[in-house]
């Protein structure tokens, strides 16, 4: 099932970051040491009830004057509009009703997406109850009082939210096509590459009001066979601060790879591989899909000799390093060069995707890679490997049984990785291990 998308709205100094770090939990605070892997706090996975989630923070408002501040909560509430499946719109109980709250709620109200309105501040229901009820003038439905700092009502609040998510049997039925979300900085060609895969200039855009599930849905046929590409270029209004439009393009691109099962990530090459693109592609590796690196303008490169590509395909894969596993691929969406490359790219990084390995073939490679490199020690404790299982998908996700987690360094975990690899390939996608820990004799 489609994870769902929560947008969170609001004026400044509302409480939008508390609430976002609350309902995150302790997961925002884990920072992987991985160079390139986006730690902005612009999006996280939320679980409540076993329904998992993606949040994302809209944010960005500068206090410049009441006029900035009213067309940059038009623009956070588009994004939310855009992207999400649910919005809680955001108001300070203390502040009070203002104009701007009363203008984007018009516009929350007539985009039929769910909109919780949430009360913040509110410490003490019985002294601030008479201002709570004010809110019911925005006409979108029963405030819910909420203290993000002191986490009060955030229970009744994450009920309310997920009540909103369609029940698995409600969900649409499974569409088996392939999607590709087409991801990267602006500017970088997306677009050009869908329509040269499509084969005219144009796209088709499915905007139903209130059913949007993201930007563009273009489909395209290739051999027989029908693809679904998710374009994220289509920023509806420009933006002329430049960290607003890095911010929309990743919350954009967080809400595309969620549906993707291969993310092609778009590189400028006469601009090379920049710490945005970094950035953009840790989302795709974050979620463990299928990642194909298009290079494209690679006709605008001059000067090119035998070294030009060996030297492109260096920096991208030092900049990129977390993900060693991407293919990469150079073409040039305005001359058509190496574009149906990309088709027999996406077939092959899919059918690694879906890869299923036999336990007893599985046990066999982690055997001789044992047996060729000793597993860690510690304080004379030896890590043992009793049994490894693949047990997913889209990644492929495979669980180790140890005798003890503690011993089971990353390093042994990426050696492993690497011997599975080197004997079936697993060529564009990611692979996830669990490590789960057994006693001897059991």
């Amino acid at each position: 099932m489609r994870k769902q998308v929560v947008a969170i709205v609001g004026r400044p100094n509302v409480g939008k970051s508390t609430l976002f770090n609350t309902l995150a939990g302790s997961r925002i605070a884990i920072v992987e040491d991985t160079p390139g892997v986006t730690r902005d706090r612009i999006y996280a996975d939320v679980n409540w009830l076993n329904r998992d989630f993606t949040l994302i923070d809209t944010g960005g408002i500068e206090p410049d004057s009441k006029d900035i501040i009213l067309s940059q909560m038009r623009e956070q509430a588009q994004i939310a509009i855009d992207t999400a499946d649910v919005i809680l719109f955001l108001v300070d109980v203390r502040q009070g009703l203002v104009d701007a709250d009363a203008k984007v709620a018009d516009m929350l109200r007539r985009s039929r997406k769910p909109v919780i309105l949430c009360v913040n501040k509110v410490d003490n229901f019985d002294k601030f109850e008479a201002d709570v009820y004010e809110f019911y003038n925005l006409g979108i439905g029963e405030p819910f009082a909420i203290s993000a700092a002191s986490k009060l009502g955030i229970g009744d609040l994450l009920d309310e939210v997920i009540s909103y998510f369609p029940e698995a049997e409600e969900e649409e039925e499974e569409d088996d096509r392939p999607k590709i979300a087409v991801i990267g900085k602006p500017n970088v060609g997306k677009s050009s590459i869908v329509n040269k895969l499509l084969g005219e200039n144009r796209v088709i855009v499915s905007d139903i009001a209130g059913t949007t599930r993201d930007a563009i849905d273009t489909e395209i046929i290739h051999d027989g066979k029908e693809y679904v590409f998710i374009d994220t270029a289509g920023l509806r209004r420009k933006n002329k601060i430049k960290e607003e439009l890095e911010r929309y393009s990743i919350i954009r691109a967080v809400t595309a790879v969620e549906r993707a099962d291969v993310v092609l990530l778009v590189i400028d090459a006469t601009e090379g591989v920049t710490e945005q693109d970094a950035k953009i592609a840790g989302i795709a590796h974050d979620r463990g899909k299928g990642i194909l690196i298009v290079v494209n303008k690679w006709d605008a490169v001059e000067d090119k000799n035998d070294k030009t590509i060996y030297e492109h395909t260096r920096r991208i894969r030092e900049v990129l390093s977390f993900m060693p596993y991407a293919e990469l691929v150079f073409v040039s969406a305005l001359s058509g060069q190496r574009m149906p490359k990309l088709f027999d790219w996406i077939d092959l990084i899919m059918e690694n995707q879906t890869m299923r390995i036999q336990t007893g073939v599985l046990n066999e490679i982690v055997s001789e890679a044992t047996a060729m490199h000793q597993p860690p020690s510690d304080k004379g404790k030896r890590l043992k490997i009793f049994y490894t299982t693949q047990v997913a998908v889209k990644p492929p996700t495979f669980v180790i049984f140890v005798n003890d987690k503690e011993l089971m360094h990353f390093s042994y975990v990426r050696y492993l990785e690497n011997q599975i690899r080197e004997t079936f390939g697993f060529r564009g996608t990611a692979l996830k291990f669990i490590i789960r820990e057994r006693k001897e004799n059991s």
